[in-house]
């Protein structure tokens, strides 16, 4: 068995540097550390892509298919810590591979309705909670100013401000790169009377 292995391709399509950079150190994982050899045996990724968040920091993004999320969740937390060891300076999101189906138009021919799951709102919905996984959402607010714009105010939970504190910006521009909208990511401030 080698590292290629981790990688889901097309037929044809070759994985460029950094996804089988990626692969091998899923592969040594798999292979040094005893108590995630089960967990990892099974699981592959789709694509990866290295993001620029500004700073001169980068981050990368690995996308896996939305079968093998639940199954990618249970390692998460360690995985993703043990890659960002070996990847110093950048921080690693893993999110499902979604698809988004258009909008039926009177001219189509579709036979059967579209998925609520594969609604643009939906499919952004979604990787909101894949980017930000080990913690919850426990709050929304779409704020649009006088020109037009919105800005998604995100409440994460506060049990894990302090693990999460320093990714936070990287969740905001990982966002902005994938859907192009504009998010800010808060965790709500512990009332008085607590």
């Amino acid at each position: 068995m080698s590292a290629r292995t981790k990688i889901i391709k097309p037929a044809g399509v070759q994985p460029d540097e950094l996804e089988l950079q990626l692969a091998q150190n899923i592969f040594d994982l798999e292979h040094n550390v005893a108590e995630l050899k089960s967990d990892l045996r099974g699981l592959q990724f789709t694509s990866a892509k290295e993001i620029d968040i500004g700073h001169g920091r980068k981050a990368i993004i690995i996308f896996v298919p939305v079968p093998l999320l639940k199954s990618f969740h249970k390692v998460q937390t360690r995985l993703v810590r043990e890659l960002e060891k070996k990847f110093s300076d950048r921080h690693v999101l893993l999110v499902a591979q979604r698809r988004i189906l258009r909008r039926p138009s009177h001219k189509s021919r579709v036979q059967q309705k579209r998925p609520r799951s594969r609604t643009l709102t939906s499919v952004h919905e979604q990787l909101l909670e894949d980017m930000v996984y080990p913690t919850e959402i426990v709050g929304k607010r779409t704020k649009v100013k006088v020109d037009g714009s919105k800005t998604i105010k995100v409440f994460l939970d506060r049990k894990d401000h302090t693990s999460l504190e320093y990714k936070l910006d990287t969740f905001t521009s990982a966002y902005k790169k994938l859907t192009g909208k504009d998010v800010v990511f808060e965790f709500p401030v512990a009332s008085s009377q607590e």
